[in-house]
């Protein structure tokens, strides 16, 4: 057992500060044991969230040390044996209290996506869809709604145009419905006037912290901007779709569906 110190913020959307406790440390413990251990002994008003304590429930997300992590995933001796953990709310959201954010904004953007609409099944009364297209959409389904990497879109955090951007977590939604060939909703309209793609400065930020190591940058924003670009900026395919009065959709493609 070895004493390790922890900054914990305590406080809530009134204001608070950082408050240091010192707690004994046991070999393969993660950040949300001591955390525990802490809330037992020394702070038992210490208020955060938690659920499956297997990295597959996204409650415990948190900044430690300055970086979004999973409280339940992030193992102690990940860090140097004198250094002090810091551990916070995420800072793009509002605070209810210690180390607990309100994502009650997140919620609402979801409402706003249009839901799955199912094309009329083929001649046979069957609906089809190829393997590659199963796994295209299933790695969009692996999201945990951690919301870190809502935490660090620099749109949503650091500008704080939560009024015209959904944010990655949504983006990943919305290409899981539009890469679905079984779907037959058009939400291409309302990712670039209401969901605010555009605003993505593919920085890729959002797909380094995710948890589940889903590729959102380039199997789901980008893929999606070009959407946008095809029906709203190509000439060729505005001219297309005015002589024949159809709307071609491009297919979307993502880098590992691409790789032969």
């Amino acid at each position: 057992m070895a004493e390790r110190t922890f900054r914990i913020w305590r406080g809530d959307s009134e204001g608070g500060d950082f408050v240091e406790y010192k707690s004994e440390v046991g070999e393969g413990q993660v950040v949300l044991d001591v955390l525990h251990t802490i809330q037992a002994h020394q702070a038992n008003d210490l208020a955060l969230r938690w659920n499956c304590k297997a990295g597959k429930c996204g409650s415990c997300s948190m900044e430690i040390n300055g970086k979004p992590k999973l409280a339940c995933m992030t193992r102690m001796n990940m860090y140097e044996p004198g250094e002090t953990i810091t551990c916070q709310p995420l800072k793009a959201f509002p605070v209810v209290r210690d180390l607990v954010p309100d994502v009650s904004w997140n919620y609402k953007q979801n409402k706003r996506i249009a839901p799955f609409k199912c094309k009329p099944a083929d001649a046979d009364g069957k609906h089809r869809m190829y393997q590659e297209d199963i796994d295209r959409v299933q790695e969009f389904r692996k999201c945990i709604e951690c919301f870190m990497c809502q935490d660090v879109c620099h749109v949503l955090r650091d500008r704080d145009r939560k009024d015209a951007f959904a944010g990655p977590r949504y983006m990943i939604r919305v290409a899981g419905l539009e890469m679905n060939p079984l779907d037959d909703e058009d939400r291409i309209p309302e990712l670039k006037h209401e969901l605010g793609v555009a605003m993505c400065n593919i920085t890729r930020c959002c797909t380094e912290v995710c948890p589940e190591h889903i590729n959102i940058t380039d199997n789901g924003i980008i893929p999606m901007k070009e959407r946008v670009v095809d029906r709203f900026y190509d000439p060729l395919l505005i001219a297309f779709r005015a002589l024949t009065g159809r709307r071609k959709r491009t297919k979307l493609r993502t880098v590992e569906s691409t790789k032969e």
